[in-house]
């Protein structure tokens, strides 16, 4: 499924923005040139999470590992081009399925663990899924039975592998080769389909080419000084662009070594920092500023491998930023991304003063601004005015971040068969719904403002606002109902459940959880904390004003 204009491939070909290998192209020659290279590493408390065991592989023991399993999907008669979706914790075997159907041409759609069947029954039948792999059970949560339930229902059945009770059968080189070189897949054929939560109902599928994903390493990997062979550990869930693009995309193009982790849990991401000796992971402001405090904790602790940690999705504290590279010795990069493509990425080759690191992203794709990432040139970024869509060039004003390039995706999975559209408009810019100004020394910089979306991000999960409302305006207690994000020092952000009630009526936080958790909405998207008012905040058109609550709630 190439859904890139043809115009556009030859194009960013020429510029040398995009090639022609695949992601498989690239594992193979790792396996091929660092064969007893430890490859992957599974959680340390891993038979905490699914019931298996931990597992260690080298790039040999791996590349078999992904035969095989190519093998057991091509026996599911798949073919180039199926969507397999995939509902597994952080583990070889999540990184087994990914490689194996990259390359047979299948396309993956990683969900989140948290999705029950509320979340995966409208996705599976949307974005028509040939097959789905899960485990047994999840964190005590018997993910088998409950995608039993959910495939009942759709039609076509797509087919069911349960990682742990289906083994995959020994690999059928002979009929592997036969098929790459019958359906031989291009690296502009899309990859996955990822999902974004949007003010839609149902999130969106954001289809990315192999090539997408291998220019998002090129950015991540150059930020953070990625070097041959580095370890990288991975504590971000393996289903979006912050752990794909972030991580998974920088070790493979190093040929390294990626230990996994997930859920984050400190104790045992702080073992794997030291015991594996990585260089580069991602960790949440809140973690790194903890740590900063907990003084006798971090000086017990060896981390003369660490070079770099990526941080995002919140603001940055430019006294966290500062410390950790001038008392450690290690760089903090501030990352600004999505799914669509979105890449603004602050780290110390283009941002040296750590401070500034904090405070401001590159203008990169800006004529006249030149930098070091190869990333600055293959993209173009232009603020605009949020009523006129006026392009914005003096400092301070607010306006929507815009981007066109190598990282923006092509268009949302079936945009124009119930799907969202105009997001990229008539020149190519991904209106990315996000508001940034003008800042720094020569104005070289952009700013983060605010989100100009509603999407409240907890604990790295992005959750939609809108598809709660609707959910929650079923209760039988409630007339009216928004939800808005508040701080959190430790999630970000945490729910906050706006509600007017019927009159007469009165209703507790636990109701209406309740009322949720019996929908089989996923947990992390349960409210944590209950307002009543009289009336919601609207604008002329009728819409709510989230803006306003937040504010009236103190954030």
């Amino acid at each position: 499924m190439i859904l890139a204009p043809q115009e556009q491939i030859e194009d960013y070909t020429e510029r040398g923005w995009w090639g022609t290998d695949t992601l498989d192209d690239v594992f193979r020659r790792n396996a091929e040139n660092a064969p007893s290279r430890l490859a992957v590493a599974d959680p340390l408390n891993r038979s905490d999470i699914d019931g298996h065991a931990p597992r260690r592989l080298t790039y040999a023991a791996l590349d078999n590992e992904v035969a095989r399993c190519a093998t057991a999907l091509l026996d599911l008669g798949l073919v180039r081009d199926d969507v397999v979706a995939v509902q597994l914790a952080n583990s070889v075997d999540l990184l087994v399925v990914y490689l194996a159907c990259w390359r047979l041409g299948l396309i993956v759609s990683p969900t989140p663990v948290q999705w029950r069947a509320h979340e995966l029954g409208d996705i599976l039948g949307f974005v028509r899924a040939k097959a789905v792999v899960t485990t047994g059970q999840i964190r005590g949560h018997d993910h088998a039975a409950m995608m039993e339930t959910v495939l009942a229902g759709i039609s076509p059945r797509p087919a069911l592998v349960v990682v742990g009770v289906d083994e995959w059968p020994a690999a059928d080189d002979a009929r592997l080769r036969a098929h790459m070189g019958t359906e031989p897949v291009d690296a502009n054929d899309a990859a996955t389909i990822c999902w974004t939560s949007g003010t839609e109902a149902r999130p969106k599928g954001v289809p990315r080419s192999h090539n997408h994903w291998l220019v998002a390493g090129v950015a991540c990997g150059d930020a953070a000084d990625i070097k041959d062979g580095d370890k990288i550990l991975m504590p971000f869930p393996l289903i979006n662009m912050a752990a794909i693009g972030g991580i998974l995309m920088p070790w493979l193009m190093c040929a390294g070594t990626l230990v996994l982790h997930h859920p984050f849990d400190v104790p045992v991401f702080l073992r794997q920092l030291v015991e594996e000796k990585i260089n580069y992971t991602v960790a949440p402001p809140a973690i790194l500023t903890m740590l900063l405090k907990e003084e006798k904790l971090l000086a017990s602790l060896n981390l003369k491998a660490l070079r770099s940690v990526g941080s995002g999705s919140a603001a940055l504290s430019p006294w966290m930023v500062k410390s950790w590279q001038e008392n450690h010795g290690i760089s903090v990069i501030n990352i600004f991304g999505s799914n669509e493509g979105t890449c603004l990425i602050s780290g110390p080759g283009d941002v040296p003063d750590p401070e500034d690191r904090a405070n401001f992203f590159p203008r990169f794709g800006v004529e006249g601004i030149t930098w070091p990432a190869r990333i600055a040139g293959w993209i173009e970024t232009k603020l605009v005015d949020l009523q006129t869509g006026a392009t914005i060039t003096e400092a301070g004003v607010p306006g929507e971040l815009l981007l066109k390039g190598a990282t923006v995706f092509a268009r949302y999975f079936r945009a124009g068969d119930g799907g969202p559209e105009g997001a990229i408009d008539a020149d190519g810019f991904f209106h990315t719904g996000d508001v940034f100004e003008i800042a720094g020394v020569g104005d070289r910089f952009y700013r983060f403002v605010e989100r100009a979306k509603d999407i409240i991000i907890r604990g790295g999960m992005n959750i939609s606002p809108g598809e709660l409302d609707g959910l929650l305006a079923g209760h039988p207690k409630v007339a009216e109902a928004a939800v808005v994000g508040l701080p959190d020092d430790t999630m970000g952000e945490r729910i906050c459940a706006v509600v007017v009630l019927k009159e007469g009526e009165t209703l507790e936080l636990d109701e209406l959880r309740a009322h949720l958790a019996a929908q089989q909405v996923a947990a992390y998207k349960l409210p944590e904390r209950l307002e009543q008012v009289d009336a919601l905040p609207r604008n002329p058109v009728g819409k709510v004003l989230r803006r306003i609550l937040r504010e009236k709630l103190g954030s």
